[in-house]
Order: C-alpha cells, then structure tokens, then sequence
C-alpha cells in the first residue's frame, strides 16, 4: 500500500510540476509573442497539445522512478505500457500542431484579400493540401509506432510479410478509386490547374472553388447551392477556369434588332455607357455585327471586367441599357418580321418601293476605322489579339478575296 501512495503521489506532483512549466511557458510566449505572429500562433494553436504531451510525459517518468521492478511489476508493467502510448499519441498531436503552426505562419504573408491574388491563392491551395497529406502521414505513423510497443505485433511481423503480397492486390483493388481522387487532388495542388477561390464553369455551373481536399473540391455556386464534385473530375473532364492566369475576363451581349438599327449610333451609346460605369475596366469595349441572315441582324457588344462578378454585372447593365435604347431612342429597329401581299408590279401606296439611290460618296481606303468596331485590330490590344489568334503557318488570303 505505501508503494502505491507512493506511486500516486509522485504522479499527481509531476503532473502539476508540468503543468505549471507549460503555463509559465505559455505566458511568457504569449507575451513575447505580441510583436511575433510565430509566437502568437504557437500561443494559441499549439497550448493545448504541449500541455497534454508535457502531463503525460511526466507522470510516465514519476511512475517509472518511483516504483521498483520487483513491487507490482504486473500492474507496473500494464500502467508504463498504458502511459507509452498516450506519450506517442500526444507527442503526435503536439509535431501536428507544430506544422499547422508553421504553415499558419507561412500562409500569413501571402494575402487573399487584394485584387491581384493569383500567387497567393497558389500557395494556399498547396500549403492546405501538403497539411492535410502530413497530417494523415503523422496519424499512421503514430499508429504504427503504437501497435509496435505490443510484442504479439512484432511476433507476426514475418506471417505479415508473407502475405503482404495478396493482402496489397486486395487493397489496391478496394481502395483504386479513393487512391486515384488522392493522388488527383495533389495533382491539381502542384499543377496550377485549379486554386482556391479560382472561378470556374463546372457541369454547367457557374461558382468558386470554395474547398480542396485530397478527396473532394466543393465548388460555391453563384446562388449559394454547393457543387461536390471528386478530384479526379478536374483532371479526367474538361472545365473552365476563369481566373487561372488572372481575374479579368471578357463577356457578350447579344441583340437581334431589325437591318435599320444605326449600328455606329449603338456602338456609340455602349462606349457612353460603359465609360459611365465603374464595372468596366477600360480594356475592352466592341460592338460588332456577327450574323445578317433570317431577316435580322445580329449585333454583339463585347465587354471587359476586371473579375468575374463585375463582369457578370456588366454584360447585365448593357442589355438593360441597349435594349432601353433600342425601344426608345430607336423603335424602328426592334425585331419585326415583315409580309408583302398582292401583286409586285403593282404601285399600290402599300406595296413595296424601291429605295430612291443616294449618290454614294467614296470612302478613302485609308481611313481610319473606330477601335470600337473591330476585335482583332485598330488598336494596340486588337493587334495582339490578332496576333494571338492567328497561327504562323496561316496561308495569306489571296488579293481577290481580301477584296
């Protein structure tokens, strides 16, 4: 019984020995820490683990002083055993923390909340999934150590062994398709194909990678509905990604307005509109007539944002404006369908008559085309579009086409 009495008092006071360092400690750190975020972040994050690891650690080496080998080494021998896992399993939460901290630390440089992110939405995706692999690393590891300290464990180490053949073609076939989202998704952490908060058109969907795991991207639709969708979906099925090399996108909007429509007026009246509004970025502002067949014209406004929610607003804001300008500033434009009924040669008030011909006064070849009809020239961003889309092995137009 004295031996006991023994064993619980050493336990209690190395215990309470420990857990006055790890407080002193965590104080002074705290206070050192006002002008460090490593120190603040190890304060904070990594307290607990420390403490749990720096309790158990020291009541392991009370009991085992102050008990001898002869005195209840049965209940001795179960207890020490008992206290060398919780020490390998605290040891393991407290290196965890330690990494989160570090990673913590490291991520805190690179900033998410500024215009031109791309490095750093890079980094953070990484970073997130290197924490998540050491993480899972660190857990097995701990396990492995844990199921060590059992002798009956090393004693089956070579009937292991000899099966470890079948035993892998059977997880390797059950686990095939977890296996390939894992090594998918840290495929997509160092590819740069996919980042954090990258806008993306995914099924149909437009959203935000909200989430990347080893397992599953969780994609934010625009209405606030989550996409879940496996990793190896980003890297088996084409998608779009929006902001992969940066934020800002062009965007069209589409009108079908009758052969009438002043296309230099509406061109016009969208350079007034977008330069009255801060949705535009000041890149890209084209008008142009697509597509003259059915009885309609096809006119489509090509405009540039700075992201893709402005974007999104923007291509809005021209509809609604061109479409109000069409109905009032120019009625004879809107879309309508047109019937002649009766005799042609006939010279009926009603019937068809032929425009009376203007004397047309020739255009120099030289002149100069407004920047806002043409996509692919007329200014220097139209020129190296041009030169962006246009393959080096093109053949030349031939003269009389060009004509």
């Amino acid at each position: 019984m004295h031996s006991y009495l023994v064993t619980i008092v050493a336990a209690l006071a190395a215990a309470a020995i420990a857990l006055a360092v790890v407080e002193v400690v965590h104080r002074l750190t705290k206070r050192w820490g006002r002008r460090s975020l490593l120190l603040t972040e190890l304060s904070e994050h990594a307290h607990r683990s420390f403490q749990v690891a720096a309790t158990v650690l020291a009541v392991q080496f009370a009991i085992r002083f102050s008990t001898g080998y002869a005195v209840g080494s049965g209940w001795r021998q179960a207890l020490l055993h008992l206290l060398v896992l919780a020490v390998i399993a605290a040891t393991a939460w407290l290196v965890a923390s330690l990494l989160v901290v570090v990673e913590d630390t490291a991520l805190a440089r690179f900033r998410v909340d500024v215009p031109d992110n791309r490095h750093a939405r890079r980094v953070r995706t990484q970073v997130v999934m290197l924490r998540r692999v050491t993480i899972v690393v660190i857990v097995v590891l701990a396990l492995g150590v844990m199921l060590m300290t059992f002798p009956a464990v090393r004693g089956i180490g070579a009937g292991v062994l000899t099966s470890a053949g079948v035993v892998g073609i059977v997880a390797a076939l059950a686990a095939q398709s977890l296996l390939g989202n894992v090594f998918a998704g840290l495929q997509l952490a160092f590819s740069d194909a996919v980042r954090l908060d990258d806008v993306v058109v995914v099924e149909g969907e437009w959203g935000r990678i909200e989430e990347l795991t080893l397992s599953y991207v969780v994609v934010q639709i625009w209405d606030d509905r989550r996409l879940i969708l496996p990793t190896s979906y980003f890297t088996s099925t084409p998608f779009q990604n929006w902001t992969r090399t940066e934020a800002k996108v062009l965007g069209t909007a589409e009108f079908e307005v009758d052969w009438s429509v002043p296309v230099q007026a509406m061109r016009e009246e969208l350079r007034r509109l977008v330069e009255s509004t801060e949705l535009w970025d000041g890149r890209v502002c084209v008008l142009q007539v697509t597509d003259a067949t059915g009885g309609m014209i096809k006119v489509r406004a090509l405009v540039s944002a700075g992201s893709a929610g402005a974007l999104w607003d923007l291509r809005c804001l021209v509809r609604e404006h061109l479409v109000a300008w069409v109905r009032d500033q120019r009625p004879t434009a809107m879309p309508r369908l047109r019937a002649e009924v009766g005799d042609g040669a006939g010279n009926l008030p009603w019937q068809w008559v032929q425009p009376r011909r203007r004397p047309s006064t020739p255009r120099p070849a030289d002149a100069d085309v407004p920047d806002d009809a043409r996509l692919f020239g007329g200014s220097d961003d139209g020129d190296a579009r041009s030169e962006a889309f246009v393959g080096p092995d093109e053949p030349a137009a031939p003269a009389e086409a060009r004509h």
